[in-house]
């Protein structure tokens, strides 16, 4: 049974190591998530254990999908840190164990982070992926709807530029941020 549970920052540099794998074997396997092949595994640890100050303070948000002792898969959520921005976050390196994958793994963790934010008040959740990925069939049969795309965006694991396309999802009733920085709110 696959469980899947938010991690604090200090459970973050636990899993690190475990993390830096699945990491690793995406990367390798050719999904476009912002790292270059070949990723070393120290590389990929010491990058996941960057994170935990952003999961401490509150800016991300990171989930893990445990299938018995061994992670499955994750996906994290980025907050916006402007005021104008705080209904709003970025769903982001959302990964699922090649063995792991075609048993709604993907679909468990995106619906988990969309569940969260929306109890936590966001109401807007947004997030790219690389046009014509295996991705973009999961976003679409869950709800998202694309934005556009943007050409050479972001190089795929071998450093080729590819096609990004945008996607974004209203988890309900628009709220308001509040307040202003000065001048006129018109």
């Amino acid at each position: 049974m696959t469980e899947i549970v938010s991690v604090s920052g200090p459970e973050l540099v636990t899993y690190a190591d475990e993390l830096a794998a699945l990491l690793v074997d995406t990367v390798h396997g050719g999904a476009s998530v912002g790292f270059l092949a070949p990723l070393d595994r120290t590389g990929a640890a010491d990058w996941w254990r960057a994170r935990a100050r952003a999961v401490e303070e509150g800016g991300l948000q990171v989930w893990i999908a445990r299938d018995g002792e061994r992670i499955a898969g994750t996906i994290g959520l980025v907050r916006a840190p402007l005021p104008n921005a705080r209904h709003r976050a970025e769903v982001a390196k959302l990964m699922v164990r090649p063995s792991a994958r075609g048993r709604g793994l993907g679909r468990a963790l995106l619906a988990a982070v969309e569940e969260s934010a929306a109890r936590s008040g966001l109401s807007l959740l947004i997030l790219d992926t690389e046009t014509g990925s295996p991705a973009e069939r999961l976003y679409r049969a869950a709800g998202w709807t694309e934005c556009g795309s943007v050409p050479e965006y972001a190089g795929d694991p071998h450093g080729v530029l590819r096609a990004t396309t945008f996607y974004y999802k209203a988890l309900g009733a628009s709220v308001a941020v509040g307040g202003t920085m000065g001048g006129d709110a018109t």
